[in-house]
């Protein structure tokens, strides 16, 4: 199915691992070009070789304003333009803390790194979308089961993630459509995934198989489960109707146990 966006100029964050590199592969597939940003500019510059696609890879600390700014800056100076943009880059402290014992500093990293960074992205995104007045355009910003059940011992990951989950995903989509006729902002919600940030907290078997007992489906997700659906709320051909919402992939989760222990395999 043509998704329509070969030449569409797409910006994805935590583009070096996970979720992120799943989905720059299927943007690739579809003949988008892709500007790669994160931290490690040895994994982006692999990953933009292995794509073969016109696309540039630009390190950035998300949380820091001036290196968001110069990272747009950089991206619409190169392409000329920007059509869609993935807010996936963000990070899970693997220490079970309960609040009472949360340090400040903890909170504030990870308000800032989950939270302020999709700030700073949507707002440097909505502003060049002012000097070039496309059609269409796409924010897709990543969340977490853990903003629609939150997350014991993790209330900073899962506040933060509510927020740009819901709060701004809802306000943005009123927003955008004041400057893009068909601009659109949705948001993904993956569930327990496989993927290197994820790492640590899969490796507790009790913990894995909690988490699986509360799937309709008892398995883990990988990177690939999550990336289609991203790239089909970045396309106007596929969901130019939907926007403002919040897609859920994770296996069918509830917050309550779905299957006994010995039902799970490992």
């Amino acid at each position: 199915m043509d998704t329509g966006l070969k030449n569409k100029v797409v910006l994805i964050t935590g583009a070096s691992g996970g979720i992120g590199k799943a989905g720059a592969r299927m943007f690739a597939e579809e003949g988008a070009r892709l500007i790669l940003t994160g931290r490690r500019l040895d994994v982006l510059n692999a990953l933009k070789d292995e794509l073969n696609v016109d696309s540039i890879a630009i390190t950035a600390d998300l949380t820091n304003e001036s290196e968001v700014r110069s990272l747009f800056d950089q991206s619409f100076e190169h392409f000329g333009q920007l059509d869609v943009v993935i807010a996936n880059a963000g990070v899970w402290v693997s220490d079970d803390i309960p609040i009472s014992d949360m340090s400040l500093e903890q909170w504030q990293y990870t308000i800032n790194t989950n939270q302020t960074s999709v700030f700073f992205c949507a707002r440097e995104f909505f502003s060049i979308l002012k000097k070039t007045k496309p059609d269409e355009a796409s924010l897709v910003i990543v969340g977490s089961s853990a903003a629609i059940f939150g997350e014991a011992t993790h209330s900073d990951y899962s506040a933060a993630k509510a927020a740009t989950t819901y709060g701004l995903t809802r306000s943005l989509k009123n927003e955008i459509v004041n400057i893009v006729p068909h601009g659109r902002v949705n948001a993904v919600c993956p569930g327990w995934t496989q993927t290197p940030m994820a790492e640590a907290g899969l490796q507790d078997e009790a913990a894995y198989k909690r988490a699986m007992q509360t799937r309709a489906i008892p398995e883990i997700s990988q990177a690939e489960d999550i990336a289609p659906m991203i790239v089909f709320l970045a396309s106007h051909r596929l969901s130019g109707q939907i926007t403002g919402e919040v897609v859920t992939i994770a296996g069918g989760m509830e917050g309550r146990m779905l299957h006994q222990l010995e039902d799970i395999k490992t």
